[in-house]
């Protein structure tokens, strides 16, 4: 038995939460603490480019054109002659916003839905998850493709429509929780002091099922992020003036063999962005997995 096995069953002895289990094996895993702090190095970056970005968002030099990176523009600049750091910082201000507030869209509705669905039970349980199976069945991106065409290339209904393509999965999570949470004593002692349904669902049981809700998140995030780098690419996401990791990738893909580093670069900061949610997601979903920490 090495040393950190010692004072791993040492801290347990002393008693501890289900959640300062799952810390402690959390911080074990190199790869899922490697991803938080990219993670939230990333989010600082988005949060203080205004003063960190080392030129303005509009400022270009036509007559420097794309030039490749140098002492005065660490990766380079575009066609327009605009500082790509300046472009991609700013570009991931837009990018980690729509997978944060699109992801909140998406446990909004996932997490009501399964909730309600999975606590009522019987025909009305059926019926929402019979709609919840439909959806599955549309062809998603054709839907918000159209959004797009219809209602104009709003951001906020990027976000909206975005969001409102990702719950299905939430929904059947939380249907499953709720499903197991409501029959254990807590719940029926809720019941017994008269607890409206709403009261019982949403102070109770989801509180107790948020290792799933938080784990789900984590995974959602990316996914979200390449649907939106995938949209910004085919000219149906963001649009100029404002920019995004994907609006960069699909400028550098047009111009790649004549000026490589306007594709490398902002496609490098979403992969090692991508990759640190999935690094952390994973991590999370086996700190809180109560079944394999037994192991």
């Amino acid at each position: 038995m090495n040393t950190e096995q010692i004072d791993y069953l040492a801290e347990a002895e002393d008693g501890s939460s289900l959640w300062q289990d799952a810390w402690l094996r959390l911080k074990k895993n190199r790869a899922a603490v490697a991803g938080g702090i990219v993670l939230i190095t990333m989010v600082l970056l988005a949060l203080l480019t205004p003063l960190i970005a080392p030129y303005g968002y509009e400022a270009q030099n036509l007559d420097l054109g794309a030039s490749p990176p140098s002492a005065a523009h660490w990766l380079g600049t575009d066609i327009f002659g605009r500082d790509l750091l300046t472009q991609i910082l700013y570009g991931g201000r837009i990018s980690l916003a729509v997978g944060f507030i699109a992801t909140a869209v998406a446990l909004v509705i996932g997490v009501t839905w399964g909730a309600v669905a999975g606590y009522i039970g019987g025909r009305v349980d059926a019926a929402m998850m019979r709609f919840v199976d439909i959806l599955y069945a549309l062809p998603f991106m054709i839907f918000i493709i159209l959004l797009m065409v219809v209602f104009g290339r709003n951001i906020l209904l990027l976000f909206l429509a975005i969001g409102a393509v990702e719950w299905l999965t939430m929904a059947r999570i939380m249907r499953t929780q709720v499903q197991a949470l409501r029959q254990q004593e807590f719940v029926e002692a809720a019941i017994s002091l008269g607890l409206s349904p709403r009261s019982i669902i949403f102070k109770h049981i989801v509180p107790n099922a948020i290792g799933p809700i938080i784990v789900y998140t984590t995974l959602t995030i990316p996914s979200v992020m390449l649907l939106e780098a995938f949209l910004s690419f085919l000219g149906l996401g963001i649009q100029p003036p404002q920019t995004s990791w994907g609006l960069l990738i699909s400028y550098g893909a047009e111009t790649m063999e004549e000026y490589p580093w306007l594709l490398i670069f902002p496609g490098l900061a979403l992969t090692v962005t991508l990759f640190s949610l999935n690094f952390l997601g994973d991590g999370l979903r086996d700190a809180l997995d109560v079944r394999g920490s037994k192991d």
